[in-house]
């Protein structure tokens, strides 16, 4: 069995900046899970003493605190900022554009409509800074059942999206509202992978993506995949790897989400490659 990896696939901007803020800091303490990857996260925390809080109450008494890639509630940062807690911010810079724009968009009287998972902490962060909220949806279902107050609407995406699904939120509105700002807040990595694994899903007859099952971008290359492959698995570790998914395979695929770092990735290749099918 030949294996193939998809022409782009694992770390992302955001992520590699923020493990190297993660490894230059030392003995901190980051605001939620940096990432979304347990692995990557383990070895922080084995090798470089740093620690995973779960709420901003939690840090009292920290002396360093990272801020996790997808950003926090913009209260909760104002309130770290004024604490004598040292803050280290190291939101991805893809995450913090959106934040802007729905601050802006909504002081000069936008309703801000964020496409994106709900209870996802980067929408929560990029929610936040709508003034006077936001509605988040993750379909056009719903945004059926969304009532505007006026005719001035706002747009932006959780970076990790289908653009394909962005597209059709934006025509929906477009089509029934007067003023439509659209702000395509969709992560370049993230089209650039989610390219190159739809490519991949096409030729290989089993596909494999690594990553963290509670993170969106390696969710969304799985369901692509799935699209063009149905053989297509989601793992986080060699562990999660089943033989009988081999079997008669001529061609396995291998992408990785934007969390997932070369060393897991190298790691489930080489088991990959000692299946006997």
């Amino acid at each position: 069995m030949k294996i193939k990896l998809a022409e782009s696939y694992g770390f992302c901007f955001g992520v590699k900046r923020a493990i190297k803020i993660a490894e230059n800091t030392k003995n901190a303490s980051t605001i939620g899970p940096l990432i979304h990857n347990n692995e990557e996260i383990n070895r922080l925390r084995e090798n470089f003493n740093v620690k995973t809080l779960h709420h901003i109450s939690e840090a009292e008494g920290v002396g360093k605190a990272i801020i996790r890639t997808h950003g926090i509630p913009k209260k909760d940062l104002e309130t770290l900022l004024k604490s004598d807690v040292q803050v280290i911010n190291a939101t991805c810079p893809y995450v913090t554009k959106p934040q802007e724009i729905c601050e802006k968009m909504s002081t000069e009287g936008y309703e801000i409509v964020i496409f994106g998972d709900a209870d996802h902490p980067e929408v929560k962060g990029v929610e936040s800074y709508a003034i006077h909220g936001a509605h988040v949806v993750q379909s056009v279902e719903e945004l059926e059942k969304v009532r505007f107050k006026g005719n001035k609407i706002a747009v932006v995406s959780q970076t990790t999206r289908k653009i394909s699904e962005f597209l059709e939120i934006t025509n929906f509105l477009e089509t029934r509202y007067k003023e439509v700002r659209v702000f395509n807040t969709i992560c370049n990595a993230t089209f650039e992978n989610q390219d190159a694994a739809r490519e991949l899903a096409k030729e290989a007859d089993v596909v494999i993506v690594i990553g963290g099952k509670n993170s969106s971008n390696t969710k969304q290359l799985h369901s692509i995949c799935k699209e063009y492959c149905k053989d297509s698995f989601l793992v986080e570790s060699e562990k999660d790897l089943d033989p009988s998914w081999f079997v008669g395979k001529t061609l396995c695929g291998v992408t990785a989400g934007a969390s997932t770092p070369d060393w897991i990735i190298e790691k489930i290749v080489g088991k990959i490659s000692e299946i006997k099918v």
